[in-house]
């Protein structure tokens, strides 16, 4: 395994900033691009369930559409990638299966020997769970594909900007969400900050370590 040191992560994590103003003539390359769409892919998540969908937003007049229900934020369309992380609206025993059998085929074994691994899924995302106790569980599942895409680009180098300011409702219609049995949960704008961009400088804002983190 070739891992970075530690000053490298720590420097990264420095270096990265909820980036207000990118370049709009920078791209990320393929390969780069590619490797964040794998990070996204490799998400963790509860029971591995992964209830969610990853739409990058290739099209400029979607993006532009994507800008009005944005509050004008200029990073929905100056930015190289924008990605919509949709969560799934009512996760369901049939995802379930879908999980289960996608499991099978991976691992070699029969959907059968995993019927233990269905049943403890089923009794706590299904059965234990409400139909809004459901979405709030897959919509903080998504917030980990986010964090992991975030980390994963200032790995790289690229300039990311994780987003909540939107109109959910009007991303939804805009990208017919609803019909699919999704809604937009969070937005990341990823690329390349532009020079003049005065927070790139600018001292991050962080209680001290002594005083959020506790060990017991």
């Amino acid at each position: 395994m070739n891992a970075i040191n530690r000053s490298q992560l720590i420097d990264q994590l420095n270096w990265r900033y909820a980036t207000k103003q990118f370049d709009p003539t920078r791209k990320i390359s393929a390969q780069d691009w590619a490797a964040l769409e794998e990070a996204l892919v490799l998400t963790p998540s509860s029971i591995g369930l992964q209830p969610w969908t990853f739409l990058v937003i290739d099209d400029p007049a979607v993006r532009a559409k994507l800008l009005l229900a944005s509050y004008g934020q200029p990073q929905v369309v100056d930015a190289s990638h924008l990605v919509v992380f949709a969560t799934k609206t009512n996760y369901s025993t049939d995802d379930v299966d879908a999980h289960i059998r996608q499991a099978a085929k991976v691992r070699g074994v029969t959907v059968e020997a995993l019927e233990g691994l269905r049943t403890m899924a089923v009794r706590s995302v299904i059965e234990g769970k409400n139909e809004t106790d459901r979405r709030n569980w897959a919509v903080n599942q998504t917030y980990i594909a986010l964090g992991n895409l975030v980390t994963s680009a200032a790995l790289l180098g690229i300039d990311a900007a994780p987003m909540e300011g939107f109109e959910r409702h009007r991303y939804d219609d805009i990208l017919g969400l609803k019909a699919r049995g999704l809604t937009a949960s969070v937005i990341t704008a990823l690329g390349y900050r532009i020079q003049s961009d005065k927070y790139a400088t600018a001292p991050k804002v962080r209680f001290p370590r002594a005083e959020i983190v506790q060990h017991v």
